[in-house]
C-alpha cells in the first residue's frame, strides 16, 4: 500500500498550532514534511508542557513524523540552502503575519516567479487582505471576534472559549483542503497557487445555524448550553447516575424515542414537529427526564441504541482514550522516540482511505535541527 501523498515534499515554516496541524495532516497522508525552524529556539511549542524526559508532549502531538532543519533566513548561507529546498518542494506552508515573508524576499510573487510549480499555503489571524490583516491573533482572539464564544456556554452566563483550540485547528483543516485542491489543479496546469486562510474567516465558516438564525430573525442567538438551538430533543438529559445525550434529529426519531420511553407525546400538537418541539424545548426536557431519572445512563443508552436512536455517554478524555470504538479505528497511536520506543500517545488520522496505510505508530517528533545531515544529503542527491 502507498500513502496518497507519498513523494510530495512540504516545507513547513509554521509554528504553534494552525499551520502545524495542517502539515501534520499532510504528513499523516504520506508527505515528507521538512520543518524549517529558527535556530536556537525553534517552534514555540517545544517549550509547552506537559513534558516527558525533557520533551514536550504538546509539540510531539502535532509534529510527529516531521523532519527539522534550523535556518536563519536572513543569512546568505542558510538562504541558499532554503532556496535549494524550495526547488525540490511541492508546497510551502507558513503562518507568519502578512508581510513577513515579503520582507524576507519569499512572498508569493517572488516565489511564484522563481518556482512556478510551488503551492503556497498561508494561514494567519485575519488573512492577507482587509484592514486588520497585519494584526496578531491567537485562538482565543478569533473565537471571541468570530462569534463562536458568543454562542458557547450556558444562558445568562459569561461567554466561554471552546475547550479545543478550534480557532487554530479549523483554520489548519481549511488550509489543508486548499493545498490539496491546489495540488490537484497543478496536475492540470503545472502551476502552483497561493492559498490564503484566515483564522477569523474560518470561525465564521463554522457558525452554521447561528448565521441562519440571525439572517432570518434579525436576532443574534446566545449560548444555549448543550442544547442545539434548531433541533429538539438534541441535548443532555439526566439519568439516575448523571448526564447522557440524546439526539433525535427528525420526526421519525422522535417517534421512536417516545416509544422507547413510553411517552405518548408524538401526536401532541406541542411536539408534533421539530419547530414546535423547539418552541417547547424546556417542557419536553422535563417530561423526558421524568422518565430517564428512574434508571441509569447505561440502561438508557442501551435501550435507546437498540431502538435506533442516536445517544451516548459524556466521556472524559481518559475514557475516550479507552473507548473500544476509538481503539478499533486506530484513532490513538504511539509516537515513538529515536530508539523506536513508545514516548507519547497522539490522535490518529481520521481520514481512512482504501488501499492506504494507517500505521499504529508515528515517527518521533524531531529535535531542533535534528535532521540537518539527512536533509542536506537529500538535496545533494538532486
Amino acid at each position: 500500500m502507498t500513502a496518497p501523498l507519498y513523494g510530495y515534499t512540504i516545507l513547513d515554516l509554521t509554528h504553534v498550532l494552525a499551520g502545524p496541524f495542517c502539515t501534520m495532516t499532510l504528513s499523516d497522508m504520506g508527505a515528507q514534511v521538512i520543518k524549517v525552524e529558527p535556530p536556537g529556539t525553534g517552534d514555540d511549542t517545544r517549550t509547552f508542557p506537559p513534558f516527558k524526559d525533557g520533551k514536550s508532549a504538546y509539540f510531539a502531538a502535532i509534529n510527529h513524523g516531521k523532519k527539522s532543519i534550523a535556518l536563519n533566513l536572513k543569512e546568505d548561507g542558510d538562504r541558499q540552502t532554503f532556496e535549494k529546498l524550495l526547488a525540490r518542494a511541492d508546497v510551502i506552508v507558513e503562518n507568519y503575519r502578512p508581510g513577513v515573508m515579503e520582507r524576507l524576499g519569499y512572498g508569493w510573487d517572488d516565489l511564484h516567479a522563481a518556482f512556478p510549480h510551488l503551492v503556497y499555503g498561508a494561514v494567519s489571524g485575519f488573512g492577507h487582505s482587509g484592514p486588520d490583516s497585519k494584526r496578531p491573533a491567537y485562538d482565543m482572539v478569533v473565537q471571541a471576534r468570530g462569534g463562536v464564544m458568543s454562542i458557547t456556554g450556558e444562558k445568562d452566563r459569561e461567554p466561554v472559549r471552546a475547550g479545543a483550540s478550534i480557532g487554530d485547528i479549523v483554520a489548519g483543516m481549511f488550509l489543508c483542503q486548499g493545498i490539496l485542491a491546489a495540488l490537484l489543479d497543478r496536475e492540470r496546469t503545472g502551476k502552483g497557487r497561493k492559498i490564503d486562510v484566515a483564522m477569523l474567516d474560518s470561525q465564521l465558516a463554522i457558525l452554521e445555524h447561528a448565521i441562519a438564525i440571525t439572517s432570518v430573525t434579525g436576532q443574534a442567538p446566545g449560548p444555549s448550553g448543550a442544547r442545539h438551538p434548531s433541533i429538539t430533543p438534541f441535548e443532555t438529559f439526566h439519568a439516575s447516575d448523571g448526564l447522557f445525550v440524546i439526539a433525535a434529529g427528525n420526526d421519525r426519531l422522535f417517534e421512536k424515542l417516545c416509544i422507547a420511553l413510553n411517552l405518548p407525546l408524538a401526536d401532541d400538537a406541542r411536539f408534533a414537529s421539530n419547530a414546535e418541539r423547539c418552541k417547547h424545548a424546556r417542557l419536553l426536557k422535563r417530561l423526558i427526564e421524568a422518565v430517564t431519572l428512574d434508571n441509569t445512563r447505561a440502561y438508557w443508552i442501551a435501550r435507546l441504541t437498540a431502538a435506533g436512536i442516536p445517544t451516548g455517554p459524556i466521556q472524559s478524555v481518559d475514557q475516550v482514550m479507552r473507548d473500544p470504538q476509538i481503539l478499533a479505528r486506530n484513532m490513538l497511536v504511539d509516537v515513538l522516540d529515536k530508539n523506536g520506543r513508545q514516548a507519547f500517545k497522539a490522535a490518529g488520522n481520521p481520514i481512512k482511505m482504501s488501499d492506504a496505510p494507517d500505521p499504529t505508530s508515528r515517527g518521533p517528533a524531531p529535535d531542533l535541527d535534528g535532521n540537518r545531515g539527512e536533509i542536506l544529503r537529500w538535496l545533494e542527491q538532486g
